[in-house]
């Protein structure tokens, strides 16, 4: 299985031209179809650590295609949609948000059909030593701020926003794909990190400006590399806030992650027990921060 970055572009290109390239993110295979040429520059620079397979013999889990819609608006202020086995998840968007509508379609692929895992809307990341840590965040709580520089700065990406627990064993499996960062996280992390990659900017989304972050290879590599946490932290960013990191109740913690659930509630009894071990197991903590370098020593000195 060839990464995508030891393929040419041209055959990349003709491999999404046709419907043939099957791109492999975590347990899950995306069988991609686009002749937009952002997203083809976007999957080279933040893709280029995973592998592709040979989609004449392989099997995708999810068909996509992301291309211009039809009528006037493929050429006036032409707009994009992306097509899953040819349904339309969401509607039309400018043609410039090609890449990241493609990006909110995996994501959705995943957490409307995988239901063999929990699935919770959180970042998790795992150090060498064996620390894992789980990171919910509710929107502007600065948790994919965090993510991408504890990632810059040696942890392992599992994901920024779709945490996967097995529902029979309790292990976490990573996805590894590119964070997803916006507005002024984005300088943040230019600042942070300048030699990180990253793909293209694009503005006027619901979210505002968005741009993605290419993951480290390491995190791509071990991304079925099982882990189990350690730390559940729930991450808030405030102006001239003094670091501290605070002990929470297993019960706060078990109510403030159920809420953060995709598939919590549809698992049933599954789900909760799922949950509750996860909680009993962690040590539960929320975490107020202003400077990503102080965070960044500070969860280094987690223990």
């Amino acid at each position: 299985m060839p990464r995508l970055s030891e393929r040419s572009s041209a055959d990349v290109q003709a491999a999404l031209g046709r419907g043939e390239l099957l791109l492999r993110t975590g347990p899950f295979d995306f069988r991609l179809r686009t002749r937009e040429p952002s997203v083809l520059r976007s999957l080279r620079a933040l893709y280029g650590d995973f592998d592709t397979q040979d989609a004449r013999t392989a099997v995708a889990d999810f068909h996509l295609r992301v291309d211009r819609v039809a009528g006037p608006r493929r050429w006036v202020r032409p707009q994009v949609n992306c097509w899953l086995d040819g349904f339309e998840p969401f509607k039309p968007l400018p043609a410039d948000h090609a890449f990241a509508m493609l990006e909110w379609t995996m994501n959705w692929c995943i957490a409307s059909h995988a239901h063999h895992y929990l699935m919770l809307h959180a970042a998790c990341l795992a150090h060498d030593d064996g620390r894992c840590v789980v990171l919910p965040g509710d929107p502007g709580a600065g948790k994919s701020t965090l993510t991408a520089a504890l990632m810059l700065s040696g942890w392992r990406l599992l994901t920024d926003e779709l945490t996967l627990i097995d529902r029979v064993n309790g292990d976490i499996i990573g996805l590894g794909r590119p964070v997803n960062l916006k507005n002024e996280s984005i300088a943040l992390i230019q600042a942070f990190a300048p030699e990180a990659e990253w793909g293209e900017l694009a503005h006027d989304t619901h979210k505002g400006t968005v741009r993605h972050l290419r993951p480290s290879r390491k995190s791509v590599e071990l991304a079925l590399h099982p882990v189990r946490a350690t730390h559940l932290v729930l991450p808030r960013w405030r102006a001239g806030a003094a670091l501290r990191f605070s002990p929470v109740e297993k019960a706060e913690a078990f109510e403030r992650v159920a809420g953060h659930g995709f598939n919590y509630s549809l698992l049933g009894r599954i789900g909760f027990d799922r949950l509750a071990a996860l909680v009993d197991a962690a040590q539960c903590l929320s975490f107020e921060y202003a400077s990503l370098d102080e965070a960044i020593a500070a969860f280094e000195g987690l223990s």
